[in-house]
Protein backbone atom coordinates (compact mmCIF):
# COMPACT_ATOMS: atom_id res chain seq x y z
CA UNK A 1 0.00 0.00 0.00
CA UNK A 2 2.97 2.25 1.05
CA UNK A 3 4.73 1.78 -2.47
CA UNK A 4 1.57 2.53 -4.05
CA UNK A 5 0.59 5.34 -2.77
CA UNK A 6 4.51 6.62 -3.03
CA UNK A 7 3.91 5.66 -6.83
CA UNK A 8 0.91 7.87 -6.82
CA UNK A 9 2.09 11.02 -5.28
CA UNK A 10 4.95 10.63 -8.63
CA UNK A 11 2.42 10.68 -11.52
CA UNK A 12 1.60 14.55 -11.62
CA UNK A 13 5.65 14.29 -12.38
CA UNK A 14 4.94 12.85 -15.46
CA UNK A 15 2.80 15.64 -16.84
CA UNK A 16 4.60 18.56 -18.92
CA UNK A 17 1.85 21.54 -17.61
CA UNK A 18 1.95 20.65 -13.47
CA UNK A 19 6.30 20.11 -14.26
CA UNK A 20 6.27 23.37 -15.96
CA UNK A 21 3.97 25.26 -13.06
CA UNK A 22 5.90 23.72 -10.60
CA UNK A 23 9.18 25.76 -12.03
CA UNK A 24 7.51 28.69 -12.77
CA UNK A 25 6.31 28.45 -8.99
CA UNK A 26 10.19 27.56 -7.93
CA UNK A 27 11.72 30.28 -9.63
CA UNK A 28 9.50 32.86 -8.05
CA UNK A 29 9.85 31.26 -4.80
CA UNK A 30 12.90 31.12 -5.27
CA UNK A 31 13.96 34.88 -5.97
CA UNK A 32 11.88 35.34 -2.81
CA UNK A 33 13.16 33.45 -0.32
CA UNK A 34 16.16 31.11 -1.74
CA UNK A 35 15.74 28.10 -3.71
CA UNK A 36 15.81 25.64 -0.29
CA UNK A 37 13.08 27.18 1.29
CA UNK A 38 11.09 27.13 -2.39
CA UNK A 39 11.95 23.85 -2.85
CA UNK A 40 10.38 22.64 0.44
CA UNK A 41 7.23 24.63 -0.10
CA UNK A 42 6.85 23.39 -3.96
CA UNK A 43 6.88 19.95 -2.78
CA UNK A 44 4.52 20.43 0.11
CA UNK A 45 1.99 22.20 -2.11
CA UNK A 46 2.61 19.48 -4.77
CA UNK A 47 1.95 16.48 -1.86
CA UNK A 48 -1.21 18.45 -0.94
CA UNK A 49 -2.81 18.20 -3.83
CA UNK A 50 -1.61 14.93 -4.90
CA UNK A 51 -3.82 14.06 -1.87
CA UNK A 52 -6.64 15.22 -3.59
CA UNK A 53 -5.86 13.85 -7.15
CA UNK A 54 -4.95 9.78 -5.21
CA UNK A 55 -8.40 9.51 -3.40
CA UNK A 56 -10.20 11.27 -6.56
CA UNK A 57 -9.14 8.47 -8.50
CA UNK A 58 -9.55 5.96 -5.63
CA UNK A 59 -13.76 7.05 -6.43
CA UNK A 60 -12.99 6.94 -9.47
CA UNK A 61 -13.30 10.35 -10.49
CA UNK A 62 -11.70 11.88 -13.10
CA UNK A 63 -9.42 15.22 -12.06
CA UNK A 64 -6.61 16.85 -14.07
CA UNK A 65 -2.76 16.57 -12.78
CA UNK A 66 -1.86 19.70 -10.03
CA UNK A 67 -1.34 23.00 -11.94
CA UNK A 68 0.47 25.50 -9.69
CA UNK A 69 -0.31 29.38 -10.01
CA UNK A 70 2.61 31.31 -8.77
CA UNK A 71 1.97 32.99 -5.24
CA UNK A 72 -1.55 31.57 -4.91
CA UNK A 73 -0.49 27.73 -4.51
CA UNK A 74 -1.87 25.18 -7.00
CA UNK A 75 -5.22 23.67 -7.97
CA UNK A 76 -6.82 20.38 -9.72
CA UNK A 77 -9.54 20.64 -11.88
CA UNK A 78 -12.42 18.31 -11.47
CA UNK A 79 -14.18 16.71 -14.43
CA UNK A 80 -16.94 15.27 -12.48
CA UNK A 81 -19.25 16.53 -9.91
CA UNK A 82 -19.02 15.16 -6.75
CA UNK A 83 -22.35 15.00 -4.89
CA UNK A 84 -21.94 12.43 -2.02
CA UNK A 85 -21.26 14.74 1.10
CA UNK A 86 -19.06 11.56 2.47
CA UNK A 87 -17.02 11.50 -0.69
CA UNK A 88 -16.56 15.23 -0.66
CA UNK A 89 -15.33 15.55 3.04
CA UNK A 90 -12.67 12.42 1.97
CA UNK A 91 -11.55 13.93 -1.20
CA UNK A 92 -11.32 17.65 0.76
CA UNK A 93 -9.71 16.57 3.90
CA UNK A 94 -7.22 14.22 1.50
CA UNK A 95 -5.40 17.56 0.75
CA UNK A 96 -4.56 18.65 4.12
CA UNK A 97 -3.68 15.19 5.28
CA UNK A 98 -1.36 14.42 2.97
CA UNK A 99 0.12 17.80 3.50
CA UNK A 100 0.53 16.87 7.20
CA UNK A 101 2.72 14.29 6.04
CA UNK A 102 4.88 16.56 4.44
CA UNK A 103 5.19 18.69 7.08
CA UNK A 104 6.02 16.04 9.30
CA UNK A 105 8.73 14.80 7.04
CA UNK A 106 10.40 18.49 7.34
CA UNK A 107 9.88 18.31 10.82
CA UNK A 108 11.71 15.05 11.08
CA UNK A 109 14.45 15.90 9.00
CA UNK A 110 14.58 19.03 11.31
CA UNK A 111 15.09 16.76 14.65
CA UNK A 112 17.45 14.90 12.84
CA UNK A 113 19.48 17.46 11.23
CA UNK A 114 18.98 20.76 12.72
CA UNK A 115 18.84 22.52 10.18
CA UNK A 116 16.49 25.79 10.70
CA UNK A 117 15.44 25.77 7.22
CA UNK A 118 13.58 22.47 7.67
CA UNK A 119 11.52 23.99 10.47
CA UNK A 120 10.54 26.65 8.58
CA UNK A 121 9.47 24.45 5.76
CA UNK A 122 7.68 22.22 8.26
CA UNK A 123 5.89 25.23 9.97
CA UNK A 124 4.88 27.60 6.92
CA UNK A 125 3.77 24.26 5.20
CA UNK A 126 1.79 23.29 8.31
CA UNK A 127 0.11 26.97 8.34
CA UNK A 128 -0.87 26.97 4.87
CA UNK A 129 -2.50 23.56 5.37
CA UNK A 130 -4.04 25.02 8.55
CA UNK A 131 -5.38 28.11 5.81
CA UNK A 132 -7.06 25.50 3.70
CA UNK A 133 -9.21 24.14 6.93
CA UNK A 134 -11.18 27.50 6.90
CA UNK A 135 -14.59 25.86 6.27
CA UNK A 136 -16.00 28.11 3.44
CA UNK A 137 -16.71 27.69 -0.05
CA UNK A 138 -14.54 24.75 -2.10
CA UNK A 139 -11.76 25.18 0.62
CA UNK A 140 -11.41 21.74 1.93
CA UNK A 141 -12.83 23.24 4.75
CA UNK A 142 -15.53 23.56 3.71
CA UNK A 143 -15.72 20.68 1.69
CA UNK A 144 -15.22 18.66 5.21
CA UNK A 145 -18.11 20.20 6.98
CA UNK A 146 -20.47 19.20 3.80
CA UNK A 147 -20.46 15.95 5.52
CA UNK A 148 -21.06 17.40 9.41
CA UNK A 149 -24.30 17.70 11.31
CA UNK A 150 -24.67 20.56 13.56
CA UNK A 151 -23.13 18.71 16.51
CA UNK A 152 -19.73 17.78 14.70
CA UNK A 153 -19.39 21.17 13.46
CA UNK A 154 -19.98 22.43 17.40
CA UNK A 155 -17.09 19.99 18.18
CA UNK A 156 -15.12 21.29 15.44
CA UNK A 157 -15.57 24.63 16.44
CA UNK A 158 -14.57 23.95 20.30
CA UNK A 159 -11.30 22.03 18.81
CA UNK A 160 -10.20 25.60 16.57
CA UNK A 161 -11.30 27.50 19.86
CA UNK A 162 -8.88 25.21 22.02
CA UNK A 163 -6.19 25.63 19.82
CA UNK A 164 -6.24 28.93 19.54
CA UNK A 165 -6.53 29.35 23.32
CA UNK A 166 -2.59 27.42 23.36
CA UNK A 167 -1.46 28.78 19.98
CA UNK A 168 -2.71 32.02 19.82
CA UNK A 169 -2.35 32.14 16.31
CA UNK A 170 -4.98 35.27 14.45
CA UNK A 171 -5.75 32.07 11.44
CA UNK A 172 -7.21 29.68 14.32
CA UNK A 173 -9.42 32.93 15.68
CA UNK A 174 -10.69 32.90 12.34
CA UNK A 175 -11.32 29.62 11.42
CA UNK A 176 -12.97 29.44 14.94
CA UNK A 177 -15.20 31.86 14.16
CA UNK A 178 -16.39 30.96 11.06
CA UNK A 179 -17.19 27.01 12.47
CA UNK A 180 -19.19 28.96 14.95
CA UNK A 181 -20.89 30.45 12.32
CA UNK A 182 -21.87 27.43 9.93
CA UNK A 183 -22.61 25.57 13.00
CA UNK A 184 -25.47 28.78 14.16
CA UNK A 185 -26.86 28.60 10.65
CA UNK A 186 -26.84 24.73 10.40
CA UNK A 187 -30.76 23.50 11.24
CA UNK A 188 -30.37 20.23 9.89
CA UNK A 189 -31.33 17.13 11.95
CA UNK A 190 -28.79 14.61 9.72
CA UNK A 191 -26.93 12.39 11.71
CA UNK A 192 -23.53 13.71 9.61
CA UNK A 193 -20.32 11.71 9.15
CA UNK A 194 -18.36 11.02 12.30
CA UNK A 195 -15.02 10.09 10.47
CA UNK A 196 -15.22 13.49 8.63
CA UNK A 197 -15.34 15.37 12.22
CA UNK A 198 -13.32 13.77 14.02
CA UNK A 199 -10.34 13.92 11.00
CA UNK A 200 -11.31 17.85 10.74
CA UNK A 201 -9.98 17.86 14.64
CA UNK A 202 -7.03 16.00 14.46
CA UNK A 203 -5.80 17.98 11.41
CA UNK A 204 -6.35 21.29 13.63
CA UNK A 205 -4.61 19.78 16.25
CA UNK A 206 -1.49 18.09 14.61
CA UNK A 207 -1.03 20.96 12.03
CA UNK A 208 -1.21 23.50 14.62
CA UNK A 209 1.13 21.40 16.97
CA UNK A 210 3.84 21.51 13.46
CA UNK A 211 3.00 25.05 12.84
CA UNK A 212 5.02 26.53 15.56
CA UNK A 213 7.88 24.36 15.26
CA UNK A 214 9.89 27.52 14.36
CA UNK A 215 9.31 29.03 17.51
CA UNK A 216 12.05 26.15 18.74
CA UNK A 217 14.51 27.46 16.39
CA UNK A 218 15.17 30.39 18.05
CA UNK A 219 13.56 32.52 15.17
CA UNK A 220 10.21 32.83 16.62
CA UNK A 221 10.91 36.51 16.71
CA UNK A 222 12.17 37.03 12.62
CA UNK A 223 9.49 36.30 9.71
CA UNK A 224 9.49 33.77 7.46
CA UNK A 225 11.78 35.53 5.09
CA UNK A 226 14.09 36.16 7.49
CA UNK A 227 14.74 33.23 8.91
CA UNK A 228 15.35 31.38 5.55
CA UNK A 229 17.67 34.05 4.83
CA UNK A 230 19.75 33.43 7.39
CA UNK A 231 20.07 29.76 6.76
CA UNK A 232 20.96 30.04 3.36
Amino acid sequence: MMVWKLKALLLGLGKGATLLSMLLSLGVYWTAWGWKFALGLVLSIYVHEMGHVIVLRRYGFRASAPMFIPGIGALIRLQQQVVNPREDAEIGLAGPIYGLGAAAVAMGIWYATGYPIFAAIAGVGAWINLFNLLPIGTLDGGRGFHAMSRVQKLLAAATVAGSWFFVPDGLLFLIALVCFGRAAVDKSDERGNWKAAITYCLLIVVLTAISTVRSQTGLEDESPAVAIINDR
